[in-house]
């Protein structure tokens, strides 16, 4: 579904992203995972057309999407859950949401995938006349990434969705990421934890300063030793 292809990222003299190749396929949960700084973030902005490459290819579905413009590469069908949520803090719960549909005209449809958001997270709901700038910050997880699925992506990018959150709503969170991938939604998941991220994702690469240097089938690096090492806190047992 998704090909990087040897992707050469820089933030004026910085070199962000040096050579990176990954890809992902229809249906599966795939993380990037690495220390501050490793290049996570920035890989998933050019897959959003917010950071441009300098070399290299990004392809969705055999398409470019170099030089396509953000909200071209939503309508394609990728959405993004950017890291620190970003909603619309002085909007509603339920305007958030529907800004998530803005390039869509199937209001019948948009109905359906709303409750199927309230299904995902029935707080929302709840809240849907809240101004979102007074939920908690789990709350807020929640609506980012339901605003993402109102776009009805078929590939979903989600930046640190653990962030800043209570372990039990982490919990939670990662249950919904494996829900949503369950309903056919494909996902590209950017996280810190680790242990959370391997523990749901089929496969996994591992990202140091710019370079992808591990790659492979996420339960075999759950074992590996260096990745426990470095990122898991521990030796295998």
């Amino acid at each position: 579904m998704l090909e990087v292809r040897d992707l050469h990222v820089y933030y004026g003299p910085i070199h962000a992203l040096k050579g990176i190749s990954l890809s992902v396929n229809e249906g599966e949960i795939v993380t990037l995972i690495g220390a501050n700084g490793a290049g996570k973030t920035t890989l998933l902005r050019a897959i959003s057309g917010l950071a441009p490459a300098r070399r290299g290819d990004i392809t969705f579905q055999g398409r470019s999407l170099l030089r396509q413009l953000p909200e071209d590469i939503v309508r394609l069908g990728i959405s993004h859950v950017p890291e620190g949520r970003r909603i619309f803090a002085n909007l509603t719960v339920q305007e958030n949401l529907e800004l998530g549909a803005f390039l869509r005209r199937d209001r019948a449809e948009q109905a359906r995938d709303l409750e199927r958001v309230f299904d995902l997270f029935p707080r929302l709901k709840e809240r849907l006349h809240q101004v979102a700038g007074t939920l908690s910050g789990g709350e807020q997880q929640m609506l980012a990434i339901g605003r993402a699925l109102m776009a009805r992506p078929l590939l979903l990018l989600l930046d640190e969705p653990s962030l800043g959150l209570a372990p039990l709503l982490v919990r939670t969170i990662f249950d919904v990421i494996r829900e949503i991938n369950s309903q056919g939604t494909t996902i590209l998941l950017v996280e810190q934890n680790a242990h959370m991220a391997l523990s749901i994702a089929h496969r996994a690469y591992v990202l140091e300063t710019g370079r992808i240097v591990l790659a492979g089938p996420a339960d075999e690096l759950r074992q590996s030793e260096a990745i426990r090492a470095a990122y898991l806190g521990g030796k295998a047992g």
